[in-house]
Protein backbone atom coordinates (compact mmCIF):
# COMPACT_ATOMS: atom_id res chain seq x y z
CA UNK A 1 0.00 0.00 0.00
CA UNK A 2 1.50 3.58 -1.04
CA UNK A 3 2.18 5.99 1.62
CA UNK A 4 2.06 9.95 0.90
CA UNK A 5 3.94 12.31 3.00
CA UNK A 6 1.70 15.06 3.81
CA UNK A 7 2.67 18.34 5.58
CA UNK A 8 -0.84 19.03 6.85
CA UNK A 9 -3.88 16.86 6.24
CA UNK A 10 -7.81 18.28 6.89
CA UNK A 11 -10.37 16.14 7.60
CA UNK A 12 -13.86 16.56 5.81
CA UNK A 13 -14.83 18.91 3.51
CA UNK A 14 -17.15 20.96 4.74
CA UNK A 15 -17.26 24.63 4.87
CA UNK A 16 -15.27 24.65 8.46
CA UNK A 17 -12.97 22.32 6.66
CA UNK A 18 -12.79 23.79 3.78
CA UNK A 19 -12.39 27.68 5.31
CA UNK A 20 -9.46 25.83 7.60
CA UNK A 21 -7.82 24.32 4.81
CA UNK A 22 -7.67 27.92 2.51
CA UNK A 23 -6.21 29.90 5.46
CA UNK A 24 -3.77 27.04 6.33
CA UNK A 25 -2.69 26.58 2.41
CA UNK A 26 -2.79 30.65 2.27
CA UNK A 27 -0.36 30.68 4.83
CA UNK A 28 2.24 28.36 2.88
CA UNK A 29 1.32 25.55 4.27
CA UNK A 30 0.92 21.80 2.11
CA UNK A 31 -2.22 20.42 2.66
CA UNK A 32 -4.51 17.95 1.45
CA UNK A 33 -8.67 17.82 1.98
CA UNK A 34 -9.90 13.96 2.33
CA UNK A 35 -13.45 14.26 2.20
CA UNK A 36 -15.47 10.65 2.25
CA UNK A 37 -17.75 11.68 0.42
CA UNK A 38 -17.94 11.76 -3.04
CA UNK A 39 -18.48 15.83 -3.55
CA UNK A 40 -17.68 18.60 -0.72
CA UNK A 41 -20.22 20.08 1.33
CA UNK A 42 -22.86 17.09 1.31
CA UNK A 43 -23.39 17.11 5.10
CA UNK A 44 -23.80 19.60 7.74
CA UNK A 45 -22.95 22.63 5.52
CA UNK A 46 -25.39 21.94 2.91
CA UNK A 47 -28.65 21.37 5.37
CA UNK A 48 -29.01 24.55 7.08
CA UNK A 49 -30.87 27.80 7.37
CA UNK A 50 -27.39 29.26 5.33
CA UNK A 51 -28.02 32.16 8.05
CA UNK A 52 -25.50 34.65 9.06
CA UNK A 53 -26.20 34.46 12.73
CA UNK A 54 -25.32 38.35 14.29
CA UNK A 55 -24.06 36.98 17.35
CA UNK A 56 -27.43 37.37 19.63
CA UNK A 57 -27.97 33.71 21.62
CA UNK A 58 -24.46 32.69 23.08
CA UNK A 59 -23.15 33.64 26.11
CA UNK A 60 -19.99 36.32 26.61
CA UNK A 61 -16.32 35.39 26.15
CA UNK A 62 -17.72 31.64 24.85
CA UNK A 63 -16.19 30.49 21.56
CA UNK A 64 -19.68 30.48 19.92
CA UNK A 65 -19.60 34.04 20.69
CA UNK A 66 -16.33 35.35 19.95
CA UNK A 67 -16.09 33.21 16.88
CA UNK A 68 -19.57 33.95 15.65
CA UNK A 69 -18.93 37.89 15.97
CA UNK A 70 -15.87 37.67 14.57
CA UNK A 71 -16.90 35.55 12.07
CA UNK A 72 -19.87 37.65 10.77
CA UNK A 73 -18.20 40.41 9.95
CA UNK A 74 -14.73 38.06 7.70
CA UNK A 75 -17.87 36.66 6.27
CA UNK A 76 -19.89 39.81 4.81
CA UNK A 77 -16.64 41.17 3.72
CA UNK A 78 -15.45 38.05 1.88
CA UNK A 79 -18.91 38.06 0.45
CA UNK A 80 -17.95 41.79 -0.71
CA UNK A 81 -15.02 40.55 -2.57
CA UNK A 82 -15.20 37.26 -3.85
CA UNK A 83 -18.51 35.85 -6.03
CA UNK A 84 -20.54 34.79 -3.19
CA UNK A 85 -24.03 35.68 -3.01
CA UNK A 86 -25.21 37.06 0.56
CA UNK A 87 -27.87 39.83 1.77
CA UNK A 88 -27.94 41.61 5.07
CA UNK A 89 -31.51 40.97 5.56
CA UNK A 90 -32.25 41.60 9.16
CA UNK A 91 -34.21 39.68 11.32
CA UNK A 92 -36.71 39.93 13.92
CA UNK A 93 -37.25 37.87 16.78
CA UNK A 94 -41.19 38.15 18.15
CA UNK A 95 -42.50 36.84 21.49
CA UNK A 96 -46.24 36.08 21.85
CA UNK A 97 -48.26 35.93 25.23
CA UNK A 98 -46.12 34.64 27.89
CA UNK A 99 -42.81 34.85 25.92
CA UNK A 100 -41.81 37.92 27.32
CA UNK A 101 -38.63 36.71 29.66
CA UNK A 102 -37.55 34.66 26.74
CA UNK A 103 -37.47 37.49 24.69
CA UNK A 104 -35.95 39.64 27.30
CA UNK A 105 -33.21 36.62 28.13
CA UNK A 106 -32.37 37.35 23.94
CA UNK A 107 -32.13 41.08 24.85
CA UNK A 108 -29.30 40.29 27.81
CA UNK A 109 -27.28 37.88 25.64
CA UNK A 110 -26.84 40.44 22.48
CA UNK A 111 -26.34 43.07 25.00
CA UNK A 112 -23.47 41.28 26.47
CA UNK A 113 -21.97 40.59 23.04
CA UNK A 114 -22.17 44.21 22.12
CA UNK A 115 -24.57 43.06 19.54
CA UNK A 116 -27.21 45.92 19.10
CA UNK A 117 -30.80 45.13 18.58
CA UNK A 118 -33.84 47.33 18.72
CA UNK A 119 -37.03 46.78 20.45
CA UNK A 120 -40.35 46.63 19.46
CA UNK A 121 -43.67 46.53 21.39
CA UNK A 122 -46.99 45.77 19.62
CA UNK A 123 -48.33 48.82 17.91
CA UNK A 124 -44.29 48.88 15.95
CA UNK A 125 -44.73 45.21 15.45
CA UNK A 126 -47.97 45.48 13.52
CA UNK A 127 -46.27 48.33 11.40
CA UNK A 128 -43.17 46.62 10.77
CA UNK A 129 -44.58 43.31 10.50
CA UNK A 130 -48.56 43.97 9.71
CA UNK A 131 -48.97 39.99 8.38
CA UNK A 132 -47.73 38.57 12.43
CA UNK A 133 -48.96 38.23 15.80
CA UNK A 134 -46.86 39.24 17.95
CA UNK A 135 -46.32 41.57 21.54
CA UNK A 136 -43.44 42.61 21.14
CA UNK A 137 -40.51 41.79 19.06
CA UNK A 138 -36.19 42.49 18.73
CA UNK A 139 -34.52 43.32 15.43
CA UNK A 140 -31.68 42.48 14.19
CA UNK A 141 -30.25 44.66 11.28
CA UNK A 142 -27.05 42.95 10.97
CA UNK A 143 -28.54 39.33 10.53
CA UNK A 144 -28.41 38.27 6.96
CA UNK A 145 -28.33 34.98 3.83
CA UNK A 146 -25.65 33.71 2.31
CA UNK A 147 -25.19 31.24 -0.82
CA UNK A 148 -23.12 28.37 1.37
CA UNK A 149 -22.25 26.51 -2.40
CA UNK A 150 -20.95 29.62 -3.42
CA UNK A 151 -19.33 30.10 -0.20
CA UNK A 152 -17.59 26.58 -0.88
CA UNK A 153 -17.03 26.52 -4.25
CA UNK A 154 -15.19 30.20 -3.58
CA UNK A 155 -12.91 28.83 -0.43
CA UNK A 156 -11.84 25.31 -2.54
CA UNK A 157 -11.03 27.34 -5.49
CA UNK A 158 -8.73 29.63 -3.32
CA UNK A 159 -7.44 26.46 -1.60
CA UNK A 160 -6.38 24.67 -4.75
CA UNK A 161 -5.09 28.21 -6.04
CA UNK A 162 -2.89 28.13 -3.24
CA UNK A 163 -1.70 25.00 -4.20
CA UNK A 164 -3.84 22.64 -2.44
CA UNK A 165 -5.90 19.69 -2.77
CA UNK A 166 -9.16 18.13 -2.54
CA UNK A 167 -9.16 14.55 -2.64
CA UNK A 168 -13.01 12.90 -2.60
CA UNK A 169 -14.29 9.14 -1.70
CA UNK A 170 -11.04 9.46 0.91
CA UNK A 171 -12.79 8.02 4.41
CA UNK A 172 -10.33 7.90 7.13
CA UNK A 173 -10.96 4.54 8.62
CA UNK A 174 -8.30 4.45 11.45
CA UNK A 175 -5.64 7.07 12.55
CA UNK A 176 -3.04 7.29 14.97
CA UNK A 177 -0.19 9.88 16.23
CA UNK A 178 2.42 9.52 18.26
CA UNK A 179 6.36 11.86 18.91
CA UNK A 180 6.69 10.91 15.08
CA UNK A 181 3.57 12.49 13.82
CA UNK A 182 0.34 11.42 12.27
CA UNK A 183 -0.80 8.25 10.36
CA UNK A 184 -3.99 8.00 8.82
CA UNK A 185 -5.38 4.86 6.98
CA UNK A 186 -7.79 6.12 3.89
CA UNK A 187 -9.67 3.49 2.41
CA UNK A 188 -11.99 4.29 -0.58
CA UNK A 189 -11.04 4.02 -4.04
CA UNK A 190 -7.58 4.78 -3.84
CA UNK A 191 -6.67 3.10 -0.40
CA UNK A 192 -3.21 4.68 0.87
CA UNK A 193 -1.69 5.09 4.44
CA UNK A 194 -0.81 9.04 5.07
CA UNK A 195 1.94 10.53 7.27
CA UNK A 196 1.59 14.23 8.15
CA UNK A 197 2.87 16.56 10.63
CA UNK A 198 -0.57 18.34 11.57
CA UNK A 199 -3.68 16.92 11.08
CA UNK A 200 -7.60 18.66 11.73
CA UNK A 201 -10.03 16.33 12.42
CA UNK A 202 -13.13 18.82 10.82
CA UNK A 203 -15.15 15.33 10.25
CA UNK A 204 -18.58 16.98 11.30
CA UNK A 205 -21.24 14.43 12.19
CA UNK A 206 -18.43 11.44 12.02
CA UNK A 207 -15.62 13.93 14.08
CA UNK A 208 -16.41 12.16 17.42
CA UNK A 209 -16.48 8.40 16.11
CA UNK A 210 -13.12 9.17 14.10
CA UNK A 211 -11.93 10.67 18.02
CA UNK A 212 -12.85 7.30 19.38
CA UNK A 213 -10.37 5.15 17.43
CA UNK A 214 -7.97 7.44 17.49
CA UNK A 215 -4.52 5.70 19.06
CA UNK A 216 -2.86 7.98 20.92
CA UNK A 217 -5.50 10.16 21.94
CA UNK A 218 -7.23 9.37 25.06
CA UNK A 219 -11.02 8.36 25.11
CA UNK A 220 -11.89 9.61 28.56
CA UNK A 221 -11.31 12.81 26.61
CA UNK A 222 -13.79 12.33 23.50
CA UNK A 223 -17.26 13.53 23.97
CA UNK A 224 -20.29 11.64 23.63
CA UNK A 225 -22.23 12.18 20.40
CA UNK A 226 -25.75 13.56 20.48
CA UNK A 227 -27.62 13.67 17.25
CA UNK A 228 -30.91 16.44 16.58
CA UNK A 229 -32.65 16.13 13.61
CA UNK A 230 -34.09 19.66 12.16
CA UNK A 231 -36.69 19.84 9.12
CA UNK A 232 -37.29 22.52 7.01
CA UNK A 233 -40.16 22.60 4.63
CA UNK A 234 -40.30 25.21 1.79
CA UNK A 235 -43.12 27.81 1.13
CA UNK A 236 -44.02 27.86 -2.85
CA UNK A 237 -45.68 31.20 -4.11
CA UNK A 238 -45.48 34.79 -3.02
CA UNK A 239 -45.35 35.79 0.61
CA UNK A 240 -45.38 39.04 2.61
CA UNK A 241 -41.94 38.98 3.99
CA UNK A 242 -38.60 40.85 3.04
CA UNK A 243 -36.63 39.87 6.61
CA UNK A 244 -35.97 36.78 8.72
CA UNK A 245 -38.66 35.86 10.85
CA UNK A 246 -37.60 33.69 14.36
CA UNK A 247 -39.67 32.71 17.47
CA UNK A 248 -38.34 32.97 20.74
CA UNK A 249 -35.80 30.38 21.17
CA UNK A 250 -36.90 26.83 22.29
CA UNK A 251 -34.30 23.70 23.64
CA UNK A 252 -32.34 22.63 21.06
CA UNK A 253 -32.55 25.15 18.57
CA UNK A 254 -33.69 28.74 17.83
CA UNK A 255 -37.89 27.43 16.94
CA UNK A 256 -39.51 26.75 13.74
CA UNK A 257 -39.03 29.68 12.04
CA UNK A 258 -38.99 31.62 8.81
CA UNK A 259 -35.83 32.07 6.77
CA UNK A 260 -35.37 33.55 2.83
CA UNK A 261 -33.11 32.13 0.06
CA UNK A 262 -31.29 34.27 -2.21
CA UNK A 263 -34.01 34.32 -4.93
CA UNK A 264 -36.67 36.04 -2.26
CA UNK A 265 -38.00 31.77 -1.55
CA UNK A 266 -39.60 31.39 2.11
CA UNK A 267 -38.76 28.35 3.65
CA UNK A 268 -39.81 27.27 7.22
CA UNK A 269 -37.76 25.14 9.90
CA UNK A 270 -35.82 23.47 11.17
CA UNK A 271 -37.54 21.89 14.28
CA UNK A 272 -35.96 19.14 16.65
CA UNK A 273 -35.63 15.74 17.02
CA UNK A 274 -33.67 14.35 19.27
CA UNK A 275 -32.34 10.96 17.04
CA UNK A 276 -29.86 8.29 18.07
CA UNK A 277 -27.76 8.13 14.41
CA UNK A 278 -27.87 10.66 11.89
CA UNK A 279 -30.78 10.60 9.37
CA UNK A 280 -31.73 12.91 6.86
CA UNK A 281 -35.41 11.31 6.22
CA UNK A 282 -37.92 13.99 5.63
CA UNK A 283 -41.30 12.87 7.20
CA UNK A 284 -44.02 14.89 5.02
CA UNK A 285 -46.52 13.98 8.11
CA UNK A 286 -44.72 16.85 10.34
CA UNK A 287 -46.21 19.10 8.11
CA UNK A 288 -49.41 19.86 10.03
CA UNK A 289 -47.00 20.42 13.21
CA UNK A 290 -45.27 23.29 11.21
CA UNK A 291 -48.55 24.52 10.41
CA UNK A 292 -49.58 24.66 13.84
CA UNK A 293 -46.03 26.00 14.71
CA UNK A 294 -46.14 28.80 12.45
CA UNK A 295 -49.61 30.06 12.85
CA UNK A 296 -49.15 31.03 16.24
CA UNK A 297 -47.50 33.94 14.77
CA UNK A 298 -48.42 33.94 11.01
CA UNK A 299 -52.45 33.23 10.79
CA UNK A 300 -51.95 33.76 7.44
CA UNK A 301 -49.68 30.63 6.31
CA UNK A 302 -51.36 28.14 3.42
CA UNK A 303 -50.91 24.79 4.67
CA UNK A 304 -51.49 23.60 0.92
CA UNK A 305 -48.19 25.74 0.03
CA UNK A 306 -45.62 23.75 2.52
CA UNK A 307 -43.80 21.55 1.02
CA UNK A 308 -41.17 19.11 2.47
CA UNK A 309 -37.84 20.36 1.16
CA UNK A 310 -34.95 18.68 3.50
CA UNK A 311 -33.37 18.14 6.80
CA UNK A 312 -30.42 18.76 8.47
CA UNK A 313 -28.85 17.39 11.45
CA UNK A 314 -26.50 18.69 14.52
CA UNK A 315 -23.81 17.44 15.75
CA UNK A 316 -24.89 17.74 19.52
CA UNK A 317 -22.25 17.30 22.58
CA UNK A 318 -25.27 16.82 25.18
CA UNK A 319 -29.17 15.93 25.25
CA UNK A 320 -32.04 17.85 25.57
CA UNK A 321 -32.25 18.96 28.73
CA UNK A 322 -28.80 19.97 29.07
CA UNK A 323 -28.63 23.36 28.21
CA UNK A 324 -25.95 25.42 25.89
CA UNK A 325 -22.89 23.70 25.13
CA UNK A 326 -19.88 25.49 23.37
CA UNK A 327 -18.02 25.25 20.43
CA UNK A 328 -15.05 21.98 21.30
CA UNK A 329 -11.48 23.07 19.37
CA UNK A 330 -9.34 20.55 21.34
CA UNK A 331 -5.64 21.04 20.43
CA UNK A 332 -2.71 20.52 22.22
CA UNK A 333 -3.42 21.87 25.19
CA UNK A 334 -6.46 19.61 25.85
CA UNK A 335 -4.82 16.54 25.32
CA UNK A 336 -0.83 17.12 25.21
CA UNK A 337 -0.82 15.99 20.82
CA UNK A 338 1.30 18.56 19.17
CA UNK A 339 -0.25 19.23 15.40
CA UNK A 340 -3.57 17.57 16.19
CA UNK A 341 -6.99 19.63 16.28
CA UNK A 342 -10.41 18.30 17.06
CA UNK A 343 -13.49 20.18 16.36
CA UNK A 344 -16.49 18.65 18.15
CA UNK A 345 -20.17 20.56 18.07
CA UNK A 346 -19.38 22.38 15.31
CA UNK A 347 -23.08 22.86 14.85
CA UNK A 348 -24.78 26.65 14.35
CA UNK A 349 -23.25 29.28 14.05
CA UNK A 350 -20.81 27.08 12.42
CA UNK A 351 -21.55 28.57 9.00
CA UNK A 352 -21.17 32.23 10.57
CA UNK A 353 -18.32 31.42 12.45
CA UNK A 354 -16.21 29.16 9.39
CA UNK A 355 -13.60 32.19 8.68
CA UNK A 356 -12.81 32.76 12.17
CA UNK A 357 -12.85 29.08 13.13
CA UNK A 358 -10.00 28.98 10.01
CA UNK A 359 -7.83 31.52 11.78
CA UNK A 360 -8.04 30.09 15.21
CA UNK A 361 -6.98 26.93 13.95
CA UNK A 362 -4.37 28.03 12.13
CA UNK A 363 -3.17 29.98 15.24
CA UNK A 364 -3.45 27.13 17.45
CA UNK A 365 -1.52 24.48 14.31
CA UNK A 366 1.32 27.25 13.54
Amino acid sequence: METLDIDTVVIGAGVVGLAIARELAMAGQEVIVLEQGKYFGEGISSRNSEVIHAGLYYPADSLKARLCLQGRELLYDYCASHPVGCRQTGKWIIAGAGQQEQLEQVGRAAAANGVRLESAGQAELARALPDITASAGLYSPRTGIISSHELMVSLLGELEAAGGQLVCQAPVVAAASDDQGHQLQVAGEAPCRVRCRRVVNSAGLGAIGLAQLWQGYEARLCPDPWYARGVYFSYSGRHPFTTLVYPVPEPGGLGVHLTLDLAGQARFGPDVEWIAEPDYTVDPDRRQAFVDSVRRWWPGLDPDRLQPAYAGVRPKLAGPDAGFTDFRIDDAEHHGIGGLVHLFGIESPGLTASLAIARYVMERLL
